[in-house]
């Protein structure tokens, strides 16, 4: 692994993106990136969409949003999609895109970032657990709520 950077979502980058690859058995835990792309135009002003590069190689792709004013606080700063390709997991793409996110969140004025997940086998809880979020509970669906203080 090279020198990673973050590079907001682009024309030129938009089909690796949506192309990432993970591995067999984490699909059930992850929405298409197709969808949360969708969304980041759909919603330009809250949302926060970049790709990880390695290289000139799109790695990973994550999505935060911005919302403060949003009647759900798990919602006001948060990751609302990460997507890391099967062959980069594991080499801290994910953890960088993180704590890039978390940066960003900090620059705004925001004092935690909140992730949503299900938990099972090959899903992120381990990940998100691993890098410093707090399950803080637990959503009518049964997602658990992890909060990151910054």
């Amino acid at each position: 692994m090279g020198e990673l950077r973050l590079e907001e979502l682009s024309a030129s980058t938009i089909v690796a993106a949506n192309s990432l690859t993970l591995r067999p058995g984490q699909e059930q835990f992850v929405t298409p990136t197709s969808y949360a792309i969708a969304d980041a135009y759909i919603n330009p002003l809250t949302s926060w969409p970049r790709v990880v590069l390695d290289g000139d190689q799109v790695v990973g792709f994550i999505r935060g949003n911005f919302d403060p004013e949003n009647a759900q606080e798990e919602f006001r700063s948060c990751v609302w999609r990460i997507n890391v390709s099967a062959t980069a997991q594991g080499l801290g793409v994910g953890r960088f895109a993180i704590m890039a996110l978390a940066d960003e969140a900090r620059s705004r004025g925001f004092t935690r970032l909140t992730v949503l997940w299900d938990s099972g086998e090959d899903g992120p809880e381990d990940f998100f657990l691993k890098i410093g979020f707090v399950v803080v509970g637990e959503t009518q669906y049964g997602e658990n709520i992890g909060a990151l203080a910054l």
